[in-house]
């Protein structure tokens, strides 16, 4: 995270999203509120708000003082009136958040939730006999790194759920950190000495997952020269994580129903069911909601997948974090926070970021390695990758697959041109299973198999 400047805020130019005004329902009426602090050193205080004027930073002299380390020393305003509520940001260094947007001015109400630097507040109304949830303290949960509401709710849930025993269900889009959290709900799980064995589903030919996951005898299809144990026996007494089971064919499904309800698994070619001690963790990018309703996932392994459900919420909607996250990157690098200026820093707080944490990452591995040359398109890149036009009109979830089809077409054709069609070299260095690439290669007509494709 930047370091704060001597006073704690910034002049307004160097913070160009803080000009906008936001504009928020509030309930009017003569309502008494209360402002109650949901994370950071402070949580769990409340302070009443009387018609007057509130400072909130790190300041002792502020009526409401936040003294985690990204409020600047005065942050925001709060101006109560008999009818409303207005916040005012003070050009802070780290910005005010409402909904993943930073703003400058903003209307609260009973029930708003704003961030102030990383720090969540909400208000409600005094007589109020709600109890808010307080929020995880942690900006890190095993290799996923976050200040911000939404990872820190995501926080919350998984210290509740992670040292259990029941399935988990995660769900968010490609680059979220998916296999990050499934690892780290195992190493905080009683099972963290067990195995972890990781099953891509869109990386193995559909004609050999029911053997990936399940095992065979030898003899059981051309190939079978041994036994093989299947993922669910290796992950004995540890865990098993099922990457993208979207992808799952539905032939297979009512197998891995019965291995979820009883614990049993039986290898392919063999008449005897073998009991397996493992927890299942799954993940997919799919809607499996929508993907029940069409007929190409089962009803009931949904129900029985999803009992425990984590959605990772994309890298666009919690912008706040993009700074720690950068120093995380650059730290896991061997390089300093200084090996990127600060308006490369403001520039990739600024991007959309479709690839979400991954695209991050690799970004950020690019501009160390090859110099900050490598972004000039990027300063171009959030109007190109933004719906316009005539998108905007579509609904949402058509919009964004068009969003994401446009840079998947984009990102492989520039991808296959600098490892000159090496697949395996290309998705060496997209961080993505081969045969995955292959597919999403496929999918945009960038691989002629009638020719094959380049391999080392």
């Amino acid at each position: 995270m930047s370091e704060q400047d001597e006073e704690g805020q910034s002049p307004p130019s160097e913070n160009p999203t803080a000009t906008a005004t936001l504009q928020h329902p509030a309930k009017r009426g003569p309502v008494r509120l209360k402002l109650v602090v949901l994370s950071g050193p402070e949580a769990g205080k409340s302070y009443p708000l009387e018609p007057g004027q509130y400072r909130i930073g790190k300041d002792a002299s502020c009526e409401i003082v936040l003294t985690e380390k990204t409020v600047s020393r005065l942050h925001l305003v709060l101006e109560v009136q008999e009818d409303r509520v207005i916040a005012r940001d003070q050009s802070s260094r780290n910005g005010s958040f409402f909904e993943g947007r930073r703003f400058s001015e903003l209307e609260l109400g009973p029930g708003t939730v704003v961030v102030v630097g990383a720090v969540s507040v909400k208000v409600v109304a005094q007589d109020s006999r709600e109890r808010p949830r307080l929020l995880s303290s942690r900006e890190r949960f095993g290799g996923l790194v976050g200040r911000s509401r939404k990872m820190r709710e995501v926080f919350t849930l998984l210290e509740r759920l992670a040292p259990g025993t029941s399935d988990v269900l995660i769900q968010g889009e490609t680059g979220t950190g998916k296999e990050v959290c499934a690892e780290a709900i195992h190493q905080e799980s009683s099972r963290q000495k067990g195995p972890l064995v990781v099953v891509d589903m869109a990386g193995i030919a559909p004609s050999l997952i029911e053997s990936e996951l399940f095992g065979h005898v030898k003899g059981a299809f051309t190939g079978a020269n041994s036994d093989r144990a299947g993922a669910f026996e290796r992950a004995h007494g540890g865990t098993v994580f099922m990457d993208e089971v979207g992808e799952l064919p539905l032939d297979i499904q009512p197998r891995l129903l019965r291995v979820l309800e009883r614990r049993q698994v039986k290898r392919v070619g063999a008449n005897d069911y073998r009991t397996v001690d493992v927890r299942v963790v799954a993940a997919t990018h799919v809607d499996l909601e929508a993907a029940v309703k069409a007929g190409k996932f089962r009803a009931d392994l949904f129900h029985r997948l999803a009992v425990l459900r984590v959605m990772l919420p994309p890298l666009r909607e919690r912008p706040e974090d993009i700074p720690l996250l950068v120093d995380t990157v650059l730290q896991r690098m061997g390089r300093p926070p200084s090996a990127l200026s600060e308006q490369t820093r403001a520039m990739l707080s600024q991007y959309p970021w479709p690839g979400n944490v991954r695209e991050l990452r690799n970004v950020v591995d690019q501009v160390v390695n090859l110099g900050e040359e490598a972004l000039p398109e990027m300063a171009e890149a959030p109007s190109k990758q933004r719906p316009a036009g005539p998108e905007r009109e579509l609904p949402f979830k058509e919009a964004k697959e068009r969003l994401i089809d446009g840079f998947e077409r984009d990102y492989l054709k520039g991808l296959l041109e600098r490892c000159e069609g090496n697949l395996s070299r290309a998705a060496r260095e997209a961080g993505i299973d081969r045969v995955y690439l292959r597919k999403l290669a496929r999918k945009h007509g960038l691989v002629d198999d009638s020719r094959g494709a380049q391999e080392d």
